[in-house]
Formats: structure tokens, sequence, C-alpha cells
């Protein structure tokens, strides 16, 4: 089964080139230890939330823009072991060292794919979402991630993914679980939605709002803790 390392960090928005070109040098460095695709998304409709909202989630600061990005990989072994390999590797070093952004406040971890709807394919536009959803909602979860795939999908979207927290780590400055203000017996849920242009995005979810079976639809965790964005996609490698 593949296997995803999400992350979300705040990039100086001043340092936006410098970010992308840090990150399109870091391709052959992730691919050469296993990893399939790398996506990084430019925060563009990224709203503050009244409980929790991405800003928060990683502290950042008014000239600071956030930053939802993954790596996908083949399985988990496959993952793990190329975390080993890089932890050893100098080029690892080298990249830390000319990060342009905090390294101390981006979360990161690792999530099990638990709906995988569509086809993986150069996107013009991500939404993207961290959810917290009790541990044992997790069937209820995955059934109403593949009915909402479904409807996104009529309406435009061209590729869904749900993946359930497995190695989330606590942070010292920030993490998942703070982010979304998961309690004890609730899982973190990291997912997105791809598609083929912002207005597609923004056509599609105006048609999806409308329709009766996404209103009538039951989620299984609290939706005011969600965290979510739109973002337009600066490295689909």
């Amino acid at each position: 089964m593949a296997y995803i390392d999400g992350f979300v960090l705040a990039v100086p928005t001043a340092k936006k080139d410098e970010y992308r070109k840090h990150s399109s040098n870091a391709v052959s460095f992730f691919k050469e230890f296993g990893a399939t695709r790398q996506v990084e998304g430019w925060g563009d409709d990224v709203p503050a939330g009244k409980v929790t909202d991405f800003q928060r989630s990683v502290k950042a600061k008014p000239d600071e823009t956030i930053v939802f990005s993954w790596l996908e990989y083949p399985d988990k072994a496959t993952r793990d072991a190329a975390n080993k390999k890089m932890m050893d590797d100098p080029r690892m070093k080298e990249m830390g060292d000319s990060m342009p952004f905090d390294g101390q406040r981006m979360i990161f971890a690792g999530f099990t794919p638990i709906n995988d709807s569509g086809k993986a394919s150069k996107t013009g536009y991500i939404d993207g979402f961290v959810t917290p959803v009790p541990a044992d909602n997790k069937d209820a979860y995955r059934e109403m991630a593949d009915k909402n795939a479904a409807i996104l999908k009529e309406y435009g979207a061209t590729r869904t993914v749900d993946a359930w927290g497995d190695d989330v780590p606590d942070g010292k400055v920030t993490d998942y679980k703070g982010a979304v203000k998961a309690k004890p017996d609730e899982t973190v849920v990291y997912s997105w939605i791809e598609w083929p242009s912002k207005e597609a995005r923004d056509k599609g979810w105006q048609k999806a709002m409308e329709d009766p079976r996404m209103k009538g639809m039951k989620m299984p965790f609290d939706g005011q803790r969600v965290i979510y964005g739109g973002f337009a996609p600066m490295l689909d490698a």
C-alpha cells in the first residue's frame, strides 16, 4: 500500500522563488531514495478559522505564506528505509542548512491512505485538509470519504486522497495534533483534492455544495477543528 509523508510549513512570502528552487533541487534526492511524487502547494485561498487554521498550525507570521506539500512512496517500508538513509546522507544536512524557512515550525508526519480515488497526474489546483477523527470512527470516516470522492469527481475533481495518521510525532514547537487540537482518542487525517484548475475547483465546490447528497452527509468528526485551504501547485514532480 502507498504511503504519504505530509508537510505544512510557513515560508516568507518574499522567498517564494527561493523556496521553489530549494524544492526543485530536492526532487532528484527524494526520488533516489524511492519517492514517486513530490508536490508543493503555495497558499492561495487559506482562510482564518474560528478555532483552528493553517496559519496557527505553524505559527505563521503576517509576512509568511502557508505551503502544503507531500511525498508519495510505494509503501511504508520504502519510506522508512528512505528516511533512515537520508538522515545519514550529508546532502540532507546541506539542504537543512539552506532551508528558506523556519524548520522548527514545520509540521510533518507519515500517513497511510484509506481512500485514494482518481488518477495522480499534474494537478492544477489543490484543496488541502487536516482533520482530527476519533480512532473508533475510522470505518465511518472511510465510508464518508468514498462518498465524498464520488461526488467531487462527478463535479470535476481528478483525485481525492485521505490518509490516516500512522507516524505522527509530537513536536517541540508545532505538530499535527496541536494543529487541530486533537484529543487523546483521535487520529489525525491528512487529505487533499486535486483539480485541473482553480476555476474548475471553484465551480466544482459550488455544484457539490448544492448537491443533496453532500448536504445530507454526516461527518464522523468535529468539523470546527478541521483546517483547510486552497493551494496553487508550484512543483509537481
